[in-house]
């Protein structure tokens, strides 16, 4: 029996707990072999940022911290305060030293840091807390653009529904990626996410165009990242001139048509490297950047790698490695 134990706190977040806690369940219901018990500074009803109480089945002081399997801090807006607490920081202290993985959703990292177990590990957390972990945390490797990390036994990930992509991936690390498949069929997820995706993905990374005109231009990219997408083919389907455009689209997105048709391509290219065999020069005609060694030179300005070397690290045999490993 794994256990995987879930710690919580007055004014934690209620997704990074059910989402996650979810996913155990649907494993558990298919093949057994986990206990998942939530466990806050005392047992009983605990309340969340949102106002949902939960309910805590164990305090600290009655669940021993040692011969965890699984070791999840959740996050929430009132980890400030659960930092200050040193009965639990020192219980997550302990347990965290004897469980066979340790796993942090959202701003959990912060506490978790506090225990200083993550010391010179590569972390993630949500990115609205990038900046507090680093300046408060100096001894760690922040990084906020991937969903999840992993870090030898150290997994952590960004806020909400990225809890749920970790623990998918927990469960994958147990029991292979049919069991992972079915929990996020039953559960109507996106299956695989890979740890490596932005948390800033298109919606998130420009600002929404307000205009019809360039709406259909945003809309025309999205749809067929692979198209013609060129400043005089864009602005026909806008309607507009195509000075007229380029002046309006980067009002009105933050960037320029041509920056942003390259960075749709990219998403495209790594989500494709990471769930396809498709060879590169494939993938390289069909996403639009004409060949492979466009799409190479593309890669290695953006990320620093080549389209190759990112399957190798981040496809479907190697997702959850993190670069420098």
């Amino acid at each position: 029996m794994r256990q995987v134990v879930f710690v919580v706190f007055e004014g934690f977040q209620s997704v990074d707990l059910v989402g996650p806690h979810a996913v155990f369940h649907y494993a558990q219901e298919a093949v057994g072999g986990y206990d998942c018990p939530v466990v806050a500074p005392r047992a009983g009803a605990v309340r969340s940022s949102s106002g949902l109480t939960m309910h805590a089945t164990h305090g600290i002081a009655d669940l021993t911290p040692e011969g965890l399997d699984t070791l999840v801090v959740i996050g929430g807006p009132g980890v400030n305060d659960a930092r200050d607490d040193p009965a639990l920081v020192a219980w997550i202290t302990a347990a965290a030293a004897g469980a066979r993985r340790v796993a942090s959703v959202c701003s959990g990292a912060l506490l978790l840091a506090a225990t200083g177990f993550l010391a010179g590990r590569r972390v993630t957390t949500h990115w609205a807390r990038e900046r507090q972990l680093a300046q408060e945390h100096p001894e760690l490797t922040v990084d906020c653009d991937p969903i999840f990390i992993r870090d030898g036994p150290v997994w952590t990930s960004a806020g909400v529904s990225a809890g749920m992509d970790l623990a998918l991936a927990l469960v994958e690390d147990d029991h292979g990626p049919e069991l992972a498949l079915a929990a996020a069929r039953e559960m109507v997820l996106y299956l695989r996410r890979p740890g490596n995706q932005s948390q800033f993905s298109v919606p998130l990374w420009s600002a929404q165009p307000t205009s019809g005109p360039v709406r259909t231009a945003v809309r025309a990219i999205q749809d067929d990242p692979g198209g013609r997408h060129g400043l005089a083919e864009l602005a026909a389907r806008a309607g507009l001139s195509p000075r007229h455009l380029q002046r309006r689209f980067a009002a009105e997105v933050g960037t320029g048509p041509a920056a942003y048709v390259e960075r749709v391509r990219m998403e495209a290219a790594r989500r494709a490297l990471t769930e396809t065999d498709e060879p590169v020069a494939a993938l390289a005609r069909r996403l639009g950047f004409g060949t492979a060694e466009t799409m190479r030179r593309t890669f290695h300005r953006h990320l620093g790698i080549a389209p190759d070397h990112y399957r190798e690290r981040f496809g479907r045999s190697n997702t959850h490695t993190p670069l420098g490993d």
